[in-house]
């Protein structure tokens, strides 16, 4: 049996780069300790660009092991800029990199959620490999300033019932690796960490994972941190609970993890073309969000809806199963929508977000 990568006393970073690389090019696994080690170096900006970029290609290559993101998760956490926001609170987020293009369903779940009485926390940052806008773009467009304090940030979760962390200013070491990434152009590990390095400690999560070989990883750290989420993936390849065919969840609790298929027909869903679930720029994307939160009907309402009822699950669960869960959550949900609740939770949102400090109190 391979031993993994670990660190030896008494070795400076120039010598351990080389032979950690030549050890993941061997594929050969890091102890977490050593992992954290890694990370830690990355957000110093004590990596080259070649390194990091070896470093990511190796990693994604090799496959990324439990350990390994748990160790990322904890360098990068204990770096980060702390928010504190009362709980119980939710972050619904995906790894992204699924190559579909589609719009930004969790964002616009994140504020249906927000309507019906959900203290959403939400992580994100802008599109790092894909071609539609991540969500920080269409935050950010929709008038949602990113670059606020934590305190503010905070305030504003309570106040608006919802917030919008932006992952470069909570984890400003990452922009080390934003050129690489952006150079590199495919999923890396960043991808799969962005929804576990929420800095405020959701109590609930709803977690989308686009590859299937990294869902299990993200199930285990989940479980392993004790951590309550729904981690889901469509089998069309969204991070997300998909509507254009059936998806897998499995629900995390109290230290244990369950299977379930959602199959959206079960939830009286149609299932339309993947690409009718495609979105844009920015500026694309906001219209298509105001124009779901006016009542418009059709495909992209029906995943916002779904996903939305997911957040609802995982905040607040029970018996049954995950499809009975759903269809109630989903009522609840298209209601928030219907009343005009989304579109006040998001008109209050961009105002809190940009009055005065003194006016924002938790």
């Amino acid at each position: 049996m391979t031993m993994p990568f670990s660190l030896k006393p008494d070795t400076t970073a120039a010598d351990v780069w080389p032979a950690l690389l030549a050890h993941l090019l061997e594929r050969r696994d890091l102890t977490s300790d050593a992992a954290a080690w890694a990370m830690r170096q990355v957000i110093q900006g004590e990596v080259s660009s070649v390194q990091l970029a070896a470093f990511l290609t190796a990693l994604r290559a090799k496959g990324e092991t439990v350990g390994e993101v748990d160790g990322f998760v904890s360098a990068l956490l204990r770096a980060a800029q702390p928010v504190q926001v009362a709980g119980p609170t939710l972050d619904i987020a995906g790894t992204g990199g699924d190559g579909t293009n589609a719009v930004n369903i969790s964002t616009m779940a994140a504020v249906v959620a927000a309507a019906t009485g959900v203290r959403v926390v939400k992580h994100g940052g802008r599109a790092a490999t894909a071609t539609t806008a991540g969500s920080a773009d269409l935050v950010q467009h929709l008038g949602i300033p990113l670059d606020l304090p934590p305190d503010r940030l905070a305030a504003i979760a309570v106040q608006a019932g919802i917030t919008f962390l932006w992952a470069p200013r909570m984890h400003p070491g990452m922009r080390h690796a934003g050129p690489v990434r952006r150079e590199l152009g495919v999923p890396t590990v960043f991808n799969l960490l962005g929804p576990l390095i929420n800095p405020a400690s959701p109590t609930h999560r709803v977690v989308g994972v686009a590859d299937p070989r990294r869902l299990p990883v993200v199930v285990e750290v989940l479980r392993a941190r004790g951590t309550s989420a729904l981690v889901v993936r469509g089998d069309d390849g969204l991070d997300k609970l998909s509507t254009t065919t059936t998806s897998q969840a499995w629900i995390v609790r109290d230290g244990q993890a369950s299977h379930e298929t959602v199959d959206p027909r079960a939830l009286h869903l149609p299932c339309p073309s993947p690409g009718a679930l495609r979105g844009g720029d920015a500026q694309a994307n906001a219209r298509i969000l105001h124009a779901v939160f006016a009542g418009q009907p059709g495909p992209i309402r029906n995943a916002v809806v779904l996903n939305a009822a997911a957040a609802l699950v995982a905040a607040r669960p029970s018996g049954s199963t995950l499809v009975e869960h759903l269809h109630t959550a989903s009522v609840r949900c298209g209601e928030a929508i219907d009343s005009g609740a989304a579109s006040a939770t998001l008109a209050n949102w961009i105002s809190i977000a940009n009055a005065p400090p003194e006016r924002i109190r938790q």
